[in-house]
């Protein structure tokens, strides 16, 4: 075989060599355009072995421990969350810490089909949310994979009159269903949330009433999601994240965000479904 064969032949090998890898890497996502993304593996809790109150819910708060929380993406539990009088609290500016460390919190317990219950209140202006079904994605936040329970002072922040229709206030599914009736309580009051997620069903309530209903995994959920900011030509990544939402378990972690506004939770349980 001359020499000119001999590069032919390898050069097809090598074309074929690269064609494989370039094929294996699209079928991580399945979709071409979805920048390659790493879903981390960190520990986990059994939310079973929390104690269970008088409804049958686990109790993975309770206003004197934080086992079982940590840093969304951490090994540990940031300065700036901490426990104050019985609630889990985010603070901008701790008293006496040098260089706080912020970023969200979450349970690190993997869930499928619950009840996620907890009261929460924000100071003035302020501006947080709920996220459920979420996997850790490596240099990403949180809701890139998951539905946001929007918390917020209706009456102040400015997001309260962005989106559509009302649908970055309380309660919303953020950005893409507005809670109704809208009953958020002002700032510093004690509101009651309660999600369920049960086989793609997701239910919001807000003070005691439903307020959202929407089912993942469906043309309508595909839909929103291409009507929201998280649409495919806006954010290609988290599109395919929540249009998969819980990936291929339909399952993940709950927790709360940093938006860099004081924000205070109590009474949180998961009720396994």
């Amino acid at each position: 075989m001359n020499k000119n064969k001999i590069f032919g032949v390898l050069g097809a090998v090598v074309m074929m060599m690269s064609h494989s890898a370039c094929s294996s890497k699209k079928s991580m996502t399945n979709e071409a355009n979805v920048p390659e993304y790493e879903v981390l593996e960190l520990p986990m809790v059994n939310v079973k072995s929390f104690k269970k109150n008088s409804a049958g819910a686990h109790v993975i708060f309770d206003g004197t421990s934080l086992e079982g929380w940590r840093g969304y993406a951490k090994d540990h539990v940031p300065s700036k969350w901490t426990i104050d009088n019985g609630t889990l609290h985010f603070n901008p500016k701790p008293d006496g810490v040098q260089n706080p460390e912020g970023g969200d919190i979450i349970f690190a317990a993997d869930l499928k089909n619950f009840e996620f219950e907890f009261e929460w209140k924000v100071a003035k202006s302020g501006n947080s949310g709920a996220f459920f079904l979420a996997k850790e994605v490596k240099g990403q936040p949180i809701y890139i994979s998951s539905p946001e329970y929007q918390l917020l002072d209706n009456e102040n922040h400015p997001d309260a009159k962005m989106g559509v229709d009302g649908n970055r206030k309380s309660g919303s599914l953020y950005d893409m269903i507005p809670a109704k009736p809208q009953n958020g309580f002002p700032f510093e009051q004690w509101n009651r949330a309660k999600i369920v997620v049960n086989k793609g069903k997701v239910t919001h309530y807000q003070n005691d009433e439903k307020v959202v209903e929407y089912a993942l995994w469906t043309p309508e959920w595909t839909q929103m999601l291409q009507a929201s900011k998280f649409s495919e030509a806006k954010w290609p990544l988290a599109f395919h994240l929540l249009n998969n939402v819980g990936g291929k378990s339909k399952s993940g972690v709950v927790g709360f965000q940093d938006h860099g506004d004081k924000v205070w939770m109590r009474n949180i349980t998961v009720k396994v479904l």
